[in-house]
């Protein structure tokens, strides 16, 4: 007897499924590019930062400056490779042609942006715990609220993985990806509280980092790891899940519309 068709939910997991392995083991195969730079960047601002600089500096809001960079320095090796991770991938699936085989297949968009998604995150958890190891070596890492923690990481994650797909789907050359991250991205990254309080900002710049998103991510991090934060938690849980939406929103348009990719 013949056995039942697969459903369509059974279909599209599978589908899911074989985008992420992909993604998964493309980031492990090339292991020397995703995960150990970054450990080496990230140990080389621990020692510099943490050590050196750190040791005169003393405490920053009561606490000592190395354990004040942690969850900074976790937080920006998390966003930079989820980020990187999906414009990358995806740029170069665009450019090779083969994102077109996604395309024209039965597989909805929102299986083809989760799963690309998803690999984005995975690499910058896995880096985001190789840094937090890294740590362990330099300061004793506690971890007070582990829900806000994880869930924070996973928030700050997905928002720039989508970010990431949003620039891959425009960019129509190589440089174009690296545009972002390099005149967006890193400068909102270290102006977003990940060496300093920003309670040591004159006015107009304390206004003005709480204009950048990624202070609220870390702050929301800092207090999973310390238990403190220059903003209240609420707020940085409702910036973040209302970016995921909004972003999330675009990329499944973007799918829709074939804008840069059937072009």
């Amino acid at each position: 007897m013949a056995s039942n068709p697969p459903s369509i939910a059974q279909r599209n997991l599978t589908a899911l499924g074989t985008i992420v392995r992909r993604e998964v083991t493309r980031i492990l195969r090339i292991w020397g590019q995703t995960l150990v730079p970054p450990a080496i960047t990230m140990t080389l601002y621990f020692l510099i930062f943490g050590g050196l600089i750190g040791s005169r500096v003393g405490q920053m809001d009561g606490i000592r400056y190395m354990d004040f960079i942690v969850p900074g320095l976790v937080m920006m090796s998390v966003i930079q490779n989820s980020y990187g991770n999906i414009s990358s991938s995806f740029f170069g699936a665009k450019f090779g042609r083969h994102i077109e085989e996604l395309l024209v297949s039965p597989m909805p968009n929102w299986v083809i942006l989760t799963g690309y998604v998803t690999g984005a995150v995975l690499r910058g958890m896995m880096v985001g715990a190789i840094v937090l190891c890294i740590a362990m070596l330099f300061t004793k890492v506690r971890v007070p609220h582990p829900l806000v923690t994880f869930s924070t990481v996973l928030l700050g994650a997905t928002i720039f993985a989508l970010a990431g797909f949003v620039n891959a789907v425009y960019a129509k050359k190589f440089d174009d990806i690296a545009i972002v991250p390099t005149f967006i991205l890193t400068p909102l990254t270290y102006l977003g509280g990940v060496f300093y309080s920003v309670k040591l900002l004159p006015s107009w710049a304390e206004a003005a980092t709480h204009a950048n998103p990624i202070f609220y991510m870390v702050n929301a991090f800092r207090y999973g790891l310390l238990g403190v934060s220059d903003v209240s938690l609420w707020v940085s849980y409702s910036l973040m899940l209302g970016f995921v939406a909004a972003l999330a929103g675009l990329g499944l348009w973007l799918l829709k519309r074939g804008v840069g990719l059937r072009s």
